[in-house]
């Protein structure tokens, strides 16, 4: 059981994936304004915002479970992974995690709001 320090090319390499995901979670990729009709408009924002969310929670379930086997590997004497490794795994999932449980209670707020308006 090798336990090595921290790569810094590591870390640079998790800020890039990090900024990746940042940049795919993004509203770039939505449809302008002004394509299609209001409907297919209203139809295609909502299976849209569907498909984000599923992949995102999909995105955080795989980092939870990738993180969990390379913390039992390490657990278990695997040599090939260090315990920097583990570690920043773990924290890449808590963080997923935080960030997920942070956009639901906006979500719930924003609902709440809208919920709450006078008609």
């Amino acid at each position: 059981m090798s336990i090595g320090a921290i790569d810094t090319s590591r870390i640079e390499a998790m800020v890039a994936q990090l900024k990746t995901a940042a940049a795919r979670a993004s509203p770039a990729g939505a449809n302008p304004i002004g394509e299609g009709t209001p409907q297919q408009q209203k139809v295609a924002g909502v299976s849209e915002f569907h498909s984000i969310l599923k992949t995102s929670l999909d995105q955080v379930n795989q980092v939870q479970h990738q993180s969990t086997a390379l913390a039992q590997r390490f657990e278990m004497g695997d040599s090939t992974v260090s315990l920097s490794d583990a570690m920043i795994a773990l924290q890449k999932s808590s963080i997923a995690l935080q960030s997920t449980v942070q956009v639901r209670n906006k979500l719930v707020s924003a609902y709440q709001e809208i919920m709450a308006m006078g008609v």
